[in-house]
């Protein structure tokens, strides 16, 4: 699903013009953005929680050159755990 399709179900299922909508969905996105950024955390009880995680630095490969050795720097990355109706919707299909 693409996010004007994403937005369009939004209006659908909530009543909204796809303008208004699509200012909601931005907001929704822009929040948890920079509630992560700021080191955070955005939990939706049954649905799940997005979070930040720390990965170390580490050695890898060069895909073109699988005999050198690359350092891949430490980095902060975003993080999603699902929650368990969230878990159980999906599995229930």
């Amino acid at each position: 699903m693409t996010k004007q399709e994403f937005v369009n179900e939004v209006a659908n299922k909530s009543g909204l013009s796809s303008r208004d909508a699509a200012r909601a969905v931005d907001a929704f996105l822009d929040a948890i953005t920079d509630t992560l950024r700021g080191g955070g955390e955005v939990a939706f009880t049954g649905f799940g929680k997005f979070t930040t995680q720390r990965r170390a630095e580490r050695q890898g490969v060069n895909p073109r050159n699988p005999s050198q050795k690359v350092t891949i720097p430490a980095a902060t990355v975003p993080k999603f755990s699902a929650g368990s109706q969230l878990k159980q919707a999906v599995k229930g299909g």
